[in-house]
């Protein structure tokens, strides 16, 4: 190659990175978007500080709040964050490659790394005095909460590349998402936890049998859940925006009566609250998929049943055919 077509290659070259450069961003939506982040990182700081919430007290601090809950609602305040910065965003008409990249990385802390840690660091210290008589009783259980904790970061990572490379920044394609959202699949997990850790005490003496059953119940369902979680991120069973499709625009007066019963429940009690619309929005989708699956298989099956009638030609009056 003669020098003039590489001095002219290597321009074209420059022209084509200064093309691609990022001039300019908006400022507010990332900075929300940026919260978001900083919430996640900072419920991951409070998880590793333990259950017991010593002698440091915060402005949003109960004296009784462990550190654990106080991850918990770290990562509901993230989730806030990221339901502000979209709506801001498509309010100022200002949607961007940039803020839907931004949005993804601050999410894969937020609702992918946090709540895996979380969940790692409550059933660590809640089975460590499980497994203390018998030592060889720690191996398993641990290997196997490590590797559901990372199956499910590893899920949340697929499940937020997915979306951005098959998001549309049309807000009208908005109706739904193809698996279950981040935000969603965390809340189930952070909602049981700080039920656990904020409520359950409250309800029952902890020497008492219905709180050791509760907590049996949470704590070792909670590995499941996150692989069922996991699952349901990664599939393709489709789930509703909230926001669009029952609350934004005008909608049947059944919506309003529901929004007003979710209000007054999450007014009475906001842990039970977490916890019954975290958990219900999560197996809504499922159960509607497998209630259609059921459905068309029984249709498929109704219709291979069906007798196929034979049309043929019978004799006339004269014999003839």
């Amino acid at each position: 190659m003669s020098p003039l077509k590489t001095e002219f290659a290597k321009r074209e070259l420059l022209r084509r990175v200064r093309r691609q450069r990022l001039r300019n961003i908006t400022v507010l939506p990332s900075l929300i978007t940026l919260l978001n982040g900083l919430c996640g990182f900072a419920a991951i700081g409070f998880a590793s500080k333990g259950a017991i919430a010593e002698t440091e007290r915060f402005f949003f601090q109960k004296p009784q709040l462990t550190y654990f809950a106080i991850s918990g609602y770290m990562i509901f305040l993230a989730m806030l964050a990221d339901v502000l910065d979209g709506r801001l965003a498509r309010m100022s008409q200002s949607t961007s490659s940039f803020g839907g990249q931004l949005d993804s990385l601050c999410d894969m802390i937020s609702f992918g790394v946090a709540p895996a840690f979380l969940m790692l660091k409550v059933l660590e210290y809640k089975l460590v005095g499980i497994a203390e008589p018998n030592p060889a009783f720690v191996g398993f259980p641990g290997k196997f909460i490590w590797g559901t904790a990372a199956v499910y970061m590893c899920c949340a990572a697929i499940r937020l590349a997915r979306f951005n490379v098959e998001n549309e920044e049309d807000e009208s394609k908005h109706m739904s998402f193809m698996g279950l959202p981040t935000p969603a699949a965390g809340g189930v997990i952070v909602s049981l936890i700080i039920f656990h850790q904020d409520m359950l005490p409250q309800l029952a003496n902890q020497n008492s049998l219905p709180y050791q059953v509760s907590e049996i119940a949470i704590i070792y369902s909670l590995p499941f859940i996150i692989l069922g979680l996991s699952l349901l991120m990664i599939s393709r069973i489709r789930y509703p925006h909230v926001v669009n499709q029952y609350i934004k625009g005008r909608k049947p007066f059944a919506h309003l009566i529901r929004v007003l019963a979710f209000l007054v429940l999450i007014i009475w009690n906001l842990q039970a609250a977490l916890v019954l619309i975290f958990c219900s929005f999560a197996a809504s989708g499922f159960i509607k998929w497998s209630y259609f699956k059921i459905i068309s298989k029984r249709n498929a099956k109704l219709a291979g049943h069906q007798p196929v009638l034979m049309v043929t030609s019978s004799p006339d009056a004269s014999g003839r055919d």
